[in-house]
C-alpha cells in the first residue's frame, strides 16, 4: 500500500506521523494533505537507511535538495558519498544522484548505505549509458528504459525524475515557438532526441500505465520533469513551457488515481517579475501538486553559479508558494511578498 492509498483509507502511516511532529502540525492535516496529493512523503520502503522522512508540499516548510553524481569523464565513488554525507550533515532534505559514468549500479548502492533521507535518480542517464556503450543512445529500446526503472524500484529508490510531457504534439509546438535558447534540460533532450530519430513517440507518455504500475510497486513518488523549461528569460513562460506543463497537469490526475505520488518540476530561467505567475499557473494546472523548482534563475549570466542565482530565485519563489495561504497552519506573513511587489 503506498503513502496516498494509506492517506486515502484514512490510515495516518508512521511516516505521516514523523512528518507532523518535524513540521509542528497535526498528523491529520498531513494524511489530508497527501489523500489530494498536495503533499507526498518520498518513501520507498526498499530504502532501508532512510529514517529522516521528509514531507513536500502544501503547508510544509520548503525543502532543499542536493545534487550530486559522477560524469563521463570524472569518476571517484568515493567523492560522491562523502558529498552524500556532508549533504545531509549540512541540512539536505533529499538528494538526487545524477551520476553518468562509471557503476552506475554500485555507484547508487554507495549512496543508498548512507542516505538517511530520500534519494531520486533520473533513470534516463542509465539507460542511455547502456545503450551508448553497447552502440549509441538511439538503440535504447522502450523496455530497455522501464528495465532500468524497475530497477531502480527494487534498490530503494524514492523518487525519479521522468520526462513524461515531452510528447510529439509539444515538441511540435517546440519546433513552432523560434526559441532563443531551444531545450536545455538533458534527460529532456535525450527523450526528444531519442523521438525525432526514431519517429516514435514518448514511451513514459505512451506506456504511463505500465510508469505508474512500477511506481506503485515501490511506492516511488514521480517527479514529473520539465524537459521542455526555459533555458533563458526570453523564453520564459512561453508556449513549449505551457503546453508541457498541460500535459503533466493531466498526468498528475492520473498518477492520483492509480494511487501513486507525484510532484512537478518547475521551470528555470524565470524573470522575478513572472514567479508568482509560474508559481500560480503550476498549482492551478496540476490540482496543487508539490512545485519541485529549478531555481527559480532571475538572471542569464550566472553562467556556473547557478548555486548563486538560485539563491535568489528560490527564496522569491517560497514566498509566493500556498505556505502564504491564510488557511495554512505555518502561515508565515514575512515569507510573503507583498501583491504589490
Amino acid at each position: 500500500m503506498t503513502q496516498l492509498e494509506a492517506a486515502r483509507k484514512g490510515i495516518i502511516t508512521e511516516e505521516m506521523a514523523y512528518v507532523a511532529e518535524k513540521e509542528g502540525v497535526s498528523p491529520e492535516f498531513v494524511r489530508e494533505g497527501v489523500a489530494s496529493g498536495r503533499i507526498v512523503i518520498p518513501r520507498n520502503p526498499n530504502h532501508h537507511t532512510l529514517r529522516d522522512f521528509k514531507g513536500i508540499g502544501e503547508g510544509l516548510s520548503v525543502k532543499v535538495n542536493a545534487n550530486l553524481g559522477t560524469s563521463y569523464d570524472y569518476v571517484n565513488v568515493e567523492e560522491e558519498v562523502e558529498k552524500a554525507r556532508v549533504a545531509i550533515q549540512y541540512g539536505a532534505d533529499t538528494i538526487m544522484d545524477l551520476s553518468t559514468g562509471g557503476d552506475l549500479k554500485e555507484i547508487r548502492r554507495r549512496i543508498l548505505e548512507v542516505a538517511t533521507v530520500p534519494l531520486g535518480t533520473v533513470p534516463i542517464y542509465e539507460a542511455e549509458f547502456r545503450a551508448a556503450r553497447r552502440k549509441n543512445f538511439f538503440d535504447m529500446s522502450a523496455d530497455e528504459l522501464f528495465q532500468v526503472i524497475e530497477e531502480h524500484g527494487k534498490e530503494g529508490v524514492d523518487y525519479i525524475t521522468v520526462h513524461v510531457g515531452v510528447t510529439l504534439k509539444n515538441l511540435e509546438v517546440y519546433r513552432n515557438a523560434a526559441r532563443t535558447t531551444g531545450i536545455v534540460s538533458r534527460g529532456g533532450g535525450l527523450m526528444a532526441a531519442w523521438m525525432l530519430h526514431r519517429g516514435e513517440e514518448n514511451p513514459l507518455y505512451a506506456r504511463f500505465d505500465d510508469l505508474l504500475d512500477i511506481a506503485r510497486t515501490y511506492d516511488m513518488t514521480l517527479s514529473l520533469g520539465d524537459g521542455l523549461r526555459p533555458g533563458s528569460l526570453a523564453d520564459s513562460t512561453d508556449r513549449p513551457q505551457i503546453a508541457e506543463l498541460l500535459t503533466i497537469g493531466e498526468l498528475v490526475e492520473r498518477a492520483r488515481r492509480a494511487g501513486v505520488q507525484a510532484m512537478v518540476e518547475g521551470p528555470g530561467h524565470i524573470p522575478l517579475s513572472e514567479v508568482a505567475t509560474n508559481v500560480q499557473i503550476q498549482k492551478k494546472l496540476t490540482g496543487g501538486a508539490p512545485f519541485y523548482i529549478l531555481g527559480m534563475l532571475p538572471v542569464d549570466t550566472a553562467a556556473g553559479f547557478d548555486h548563486i542565482a538560485g539563491a535568489i530565485g528560490g527564496p522569491w519563489r517560497a514566498g509566493w508558494g500556498p505556505t502564504c495561504s491564510a488557511t495554512s497552519p505555518r502561515r508565515s506573513t514575512w515569507a510573503c511578498p507583498p501583491p504589490s511587489t
